[in-house]
């Protein structure tokens, strides 16, 4: 997401919001208000206005028109499509005229308005005429007019109905942007743009270029708002029209140079880099031809399969500012598709800025754009997604028709294939036909965890367990996040006895979910296995726990329960009493806890006195032994276990 502060809108001068309707010569009052009317008469409240002394003036007056004239004047106002009368006027008396009252059109505006409130605060809005002189041209909505029923208004002052939407005062635009210049709506659009509100901001300056779309700022600047939602891509599109309409553009050519070095386009970011005048400086030239550099060498290393080069100066292009090229994720995932790290591969490509297929190709290319949908459907079938992978290949076969794409796309959809028969056929508890699947799909891609995973269930069912955990171990070197290869191996292990294997990988599944249960069962199975302590071939049912949860989950156990509550310095003598109480009592579990590394164990269970035996029978406590009185634990055990 591109930062404001680095693209700036452009506001150009003698185009601003408040100069787009106040002329630059000076403010003059309205010749016009508006007031209220009371929906209950017909006719305007009149308003007295006393007139004001007027010092004599040495001007001839105009002649007053006749009444025959006037006569005729008014006869044709009422007739449709007649001409207007002449105005004649004499304006130099009139500007002397505006000159001598000692109010202002704004203070009549303000007393008609509070005096039309007072009587119906919501009465419609009326113009009326506020300077000394009238002309006949300013009279507004005085002219009497055809009305659409036909009907003709008579006088001069034609009532209107209550209109239901009540505009509040100084709203000359009726929160509309219809009437307003192109500049105007500009300048509203950079407001929005500066407030972080980019599609409003797009909005505005789409309505502008509608206007006029000869204004190249106009362009330039909807790109700066497109580069703040990340739709790079469009905003090229956008700052090339600016650049056309106006070549000696700077702000245009720098901002499609970033937009160049953001896509991984060095030469032509060079190039308008060096077209922007003051605009760019040595830096950002120099950094665009560090970028061609790098490509240079990526280009190189993958023609050479060097693939551990190619991760490096991939990761180079990407710090120098191509963060959104297509072209350098494509060839970072390829190398990391190589290197066999398919996660980080997958991880790679879902960075890549999503547009559609048309707006890449159009603008760098089908070939560039089916390399990558190539890259992608490898990545795909490697972690799995083998649908995907092959929607991906069928779009690049309608880009591009190559050999390889075609040979590509072959070997993506016979794997998919040998993947989803052998699926089938395991399904139908058919494991030796489904073994020979899979392995038809592994000779096409070795490397696929998802297939090893997935032999290794076969092989699991045929009870080649052995072989059923090195495919597990080969999938999750792929994959290291692969959870039913990680629970596969530790199942495999556990059936070939290995528990401190199947242990470490019980806990690593517990970690990352912590609260399956059929996990935890199987972690406390393995643990309690790999806690027996073996002496001269006699097995003692002896648990050593490390963790509060592995203790109340033995605890909430049916059965009876022996707990040693001890500390790291244990006598020596008292374990050996207790591991021959173990060989006595084979159907009892027996717990050795050490508070001082669990003391949330030892708090929890009210243990202040070391060492102490505690008998539990179903989850509760039944029985307390402090110090090491072996013969009453014997006992008690023996009592408390028939």
């Amino acid at each position: 997401m591109a930062e404001t502060i680095n693209y700036p809108v452009e506001s150009d001068v003698g185009c601003g919001f408040i100069s787009s309707f106040l002329p630059l010569r000076g403010f003059k009052p309205r010749k016009t208000v508006l007031f209220r009317t009371s929906p209950h008469s017909a006719k305007p409240r009149p308003v007295p206005v006393q007139k004001q002394p007027i010092n004599p003036v040495p001007v001839v007056k105009p002649s007053r028109p006749s009444n025959a004239t006037r006569s005729s004047t008014s006869s044709s106002n009422n007739s449709r499509g007649s001409n207007k009368a002449p105005q004649v006027v004499n304006f130099a008396y009139t500007k002397k005229l505006t000159k001598e009252p000692t109010f202002t059109s704004s203070d009549l505006s303000l007393t008609v308005l509070s005096d039309q409130k007072k009587f119906d605060p919501n009465a419609a809005l009326y113009r009326a005429s506020t300077g000394n002189v009238m002309l006949l041209g300013h009279l507004g909505n005085l002219n009497n007019q055809q009305r659409k029923d036909g009907k003709k208004d008579v006088g001069n002052i034609v009532a209107k109905k209550s209109v239901e939407k009540d505009y509040q005062f100084g709203n000359i635009f009726n929160n509309s942007t219809a009437k307003l210049s192109p500049d105007v709506i500009k300048n509203l659009g950079n407001e929005k743009y500066k407030e972080g509100k980019y599609e409003e901001a797009i909005a505005l300056y789409n309505q502008a270029i509608a206007i006029d779309p000869s204004k190249a700022c106009f362009y330039s600047n909807k790109s700066a708002a497109l580069m703040g939602l990340g739709r790079h891509l469009e905003a090229v599109f956008q700052c090339r029209e600016a650049v056309r309409i106006d070549s000696s553009y700077h702000n245009a050519h720098c901002r499609l140079a970033k937009l160049y070095l953001r896509l991984g386009v060095a030469e032509k970011a060079i190039y308008h880099y060096k077209c922007s005048g003051r605009k760019a400086s040595h830096e950002d030239i120099a950094q665009a031809q560090a970028l061609k550099d790098s490509f240079d060498l990526c280009s190189e290393a993958r023609n050479q399969g060097d693939w551990n080069k190619l991760l490096d100066e991939s990761q180079v292009a990407l710090s120098l500012g191509a963060d959104s090229s297509p072209q350098i994720y494509a060839m970072k995932a390829e190398a990391l598709l190589k290197l066999r790290k398919h996660e980080e591969a997958d991880v790679i490509l879902q960075n890549v800025p999503c547009f559609g297929n048309e707006l890449y190709a159009e603008f760098f290319g089908s070939s560039v754009i089916a390399g990558l949908l190539v890259v992608r459907a490898q990545v795909y079938m490697a972690i799995g997604r083998f649908e995907d992978a092959v929607s991906a290949v069928q779009q690049a076969l309608q880009l591009v028709s190559s050999n390889q794409v075609h040979f590509i796309a072959e070997r993506v959809k016979y794997v998919a294939l040998a993947r989803s028969n052998g699926n089938r056929l395991f399904k139908l508890s058919m494991f030796k036909e489904a073994l020979i699947s899979y392995n038809e799909g592994l000779d096409k891609d070795p490397y696929n965890s998802i297939l090893l995973c997935n032999r290794a269930a076969c092989r699991s069912k045929l009870g080649q367990f052995e072989k059923a955990v090195e495919d597990c171990t080969s999938a999750l070197i792929l994959l290291p996040s692969y959870r039913k290869a990680r629970l596969r191996r530790a199942d495999c292990n556990s059936k070939l006895e290995k528990w401190e294997a199947a242990i470490l990988d019980y806990e690593v599944l517990m970690q990352e979910f912590p609260g399956d249960e059929e996990v935890r069962d199987a972690l406390m199975e393995a643990k309690m296995q790999c806690g027996i302590i073996k002496e001269k071939g006699n097995v003692y049912n002896l648990v050593i726990i490390s963790s509060k949860r592995d203790f109340t989950h033995f605890r909430s156990k049916l059965g009876l329960l022996v707990v040693l509550f001890c500390g790291k310095i244990c006598s020596k003598q008292v374990l050996q009493l207790l591991e021959r109480i173990c060989q006595k009592f084979p159907s009892v579990n027996f717990l050795k806890v050490d508070i001082e590394d669990n003391s949330s164990i030892a708090t929890s269970e009210g243990v202040t006195v070391i060492p102490t035996c505690r008998i539990y029978r179903n989850g509760s406590q039944v029985k307390e032994i402090t110090g090491d009185n072996i013969n009453l634990l014997e006992s008690s055990i023996k009592l408390y276990n028939t």
